[in-house]
This record gives structure tokens, sequence and C-alpha cells, in this order.
């Protein structure tokens, strides 16, 4: 029996949709790397209950971290993004949490360079608390090795290829970090927006938006680059179709991440007849019901989507390209954090 709902939040659903199409599906899928996160911190005495976690958000980890800070008994400060909405805030005031929402801004490189700047203002005032450096810490990949661990015991012996967004690095960096500890053929296909310079397509704008959950404007230290095989650049729009597809064809209801991963992982399967293909859909589609699903009827059908496949990211090209990545390193800058 679970002790808090953090961790029936966390834990995920494994769903195969197909003989060799598997959606690890998360309610919220950050509560599992902060609740391990906070853990480990008051394990190792970096922190006593009672203490103040601070770190920023754009959303999903923003109520993780106010769910583990409720579990262990700790406070909460969340520097937000523009994006945070009504529905969050109203979860993150009852749970205790302060939460600074920065002022609207159209861009999402400004608004992550004030969350920052912002952060560093309260450790100056008040340097007993703690920063979770989600962005930068290699301590959010503890959480994933049990998620890995289960996926390992459901899949069982067949060839595997794990989709999702980059995001942190965290999620899929972890997964096949553990997964690789038994099977070093585990392949790692990670999905990114254009804009986001955490593999080089900075100079490429999307019209729509840059989808902040898997990709960033600023550099995240904890991404580990040399992970992974294959990368997806994918368009708000053709992610929006992902999306769409995924509820009316599986009666998946998830969001903006989840469509973009789906939409890679369906390419990888059709491409790799003797592998597993397993996506991460990191939330559900209810922030999304006006920005996604309000236009269902105006989407692009997957099978009219193609990826174009790009050599170098100066070929990137919307609203969709494939690359391979062949575990490089990372093309700009290097990463922090030893932990795992």
């Amino acid at each position: 029996m679970d002790q808090h709902i953090a961790e029936s939040v966390g834990r995920p659903d494994l769903i195969r949709l197909d003989d060799r199409l598997v959606c690890l599906r998360f309610e919220t899928m950050k509560v599992v790397s902060a609740l391990a996160a906070v853990r480990h911190l008051l394990d190792t005495g970096t922190v006593r209950r009672g203490d103040t976690l601070l770190d920023s958000s754009s959303g999903i980890y923003a109520h993780a971290l106010a769910l583990a800070c409720h579990r262990y008994g700790m406070r909460c400060h969340i520097v937000g993004s523009t994006t945070v909405d009504r529905t969050l805030r109203a979860q993150l005031a009852g749970l205790g949490a302060t939460l600074e929402q920065m002022e609207p801004c159209s861009d999402l490189k400004l608004d992550q360079s004030r969350r920052v700047e912002r952060i560093r203002e309260i450790l100056a005032e008040h340097p007993e608390y703690h920063w979770m450096r989600q962005y930068h810490d290699d301590i959010h990949y503890l959480g994933y090795r049990s998620i890995a661990e289960r996926v390992r015991r459901s899949t069982g012996s067949e060839a595997l290829t794990i989709v999702g967004g980059v995001g942190t690095g965290a999620s899929t960096g972890s997964l096949a970090r553990y997964l690789r500890e038994d099977d070093p053929g585990v392949e790692l296909v990670g999905v990114q927006p254009y804009g986001s310079v955490t593999f080089g397509a900075e100079h490429v704008s999307d019209p729509e938006i840059i989808i902040a959950g898997i990709g960033s404007s600023i550099p995240f230290g904890n991404v580990a680059h040399e992970l992974y095989d294959v990368l997806h650049w994918i368009s708000f729009d053709a992610a929006r179709a992902g999306s769409v597809d995924l509820l009316r064809r599986h009666a998946l209801f998830a969001g903006l991440s989840t469509g973009a991963g789906y939409l890679a992982a369906r390419w990888e399967r059709d491409r790799s007849p003797g592998r597993t293909v397993l996506f991460i859909a990191p939330d559900t589609g209810h922030r999304y019901v006006d920005t996604v699903y309000a236009r269902h009827g105006q989407v692009a059908r997957l099978e009219d989507l193609a990826p174009l496949p790009v050599a170098d990211q100066a070929e990137l090209a919307l609203p969709w390209s494939r690359m391979r990545w062949n575990r490089s390193p990372s093309p700009a800058h290097g990463r922090v954090g030893s932990l795992v």
C-alpha cells in the first residue's frame, strides 16, 4: 500500500498498443525523479526535514517537487514559467508551495533566463535554501532505475528501442543507462523541438511554439549526449497530429510531448522489424485541450508525414527531421554532475 499520493501518481502504466509498440504512460512523470532525489538528499544529510527546496519549472516539475516536499516534510519554492496555468497554481498553493511566476513573455529563452537569474537572486538572499538544479544535476536520474527494471521484466528478451523527449535527459537517458547494464544493445531515440540548443537546432524556429518539455533554449547540464543513437526534431503541428492520432487510434489522452514521441516511435517501429519500440508519455492531455485537441479536425494524417533524413544540423527543416547521432558527445557544451 502506498504511503503518499505521490507514490501512486509517479507509478507509470505499461500499455502494449500493438505487437511491437509499447507506451510507458505517466500521469505526471517527474514525480518519480523528484521523490528519489529528495529521498537521496535526506539520506545523505545534504538537507534536513523542514528545509526549503528551490527550483525553476515550466509546470510538470513544479508539481512533482511540491508533491515530494509534501511527502517528506520539506518547504518548496518554485520560480515558475509564464506557462504555469490556473489549475497548477491552485494545486501548488494547496500543497503549501511558494510560487513566483514570471510575467508573460513570448520569448522562451528570455523566460528561462529570467527564471535562472531569479533563482540566483533568491539564493543570495537565502543561502540556506537548496537548489534542486533539475536541469543540471544527475541526481534526477535515480528514480528511473525501478522503472527500467519494470520495463526489463515486462519486455523480457525482446530487442528494445526507447523513444522519448530529451528534456533534461533524466527520463530517456536514465532508462537507457540502466537498461544497458544488462543489454548494451538497447537503442535510445531522442525527440527534440526546433529551436532547442541541446543538439544544435537553435537556428531553426518553429512558427508555432517550442515544445518546452522536450527541449531547451539554454544548455542543460545533465543531458548525456553520448547515450543517444538517433534524434528526431518534430514541430508543434506534427506533434499535435501525433497526440490526436494516439487518442483516436488507441484512446490514450496525452500531451504534446507524447504526440511527438509517438510519431517518432511509429517511424522507428516500421523500420526496425526485429525490435520492440517503447515510447514515453510524460503526462495526460488535460493541459492541452485548447492548444491541441480543440483543433483536432485540422491535423494532418500520420500516413502523410515522414521525416527528412539529415546528416548534419545545417540540413534541419520543418516539420520533421531525423538524424543518426551514433552516441556522439555534446556538440557545444559539456555536462556537469557525476552522481550516476
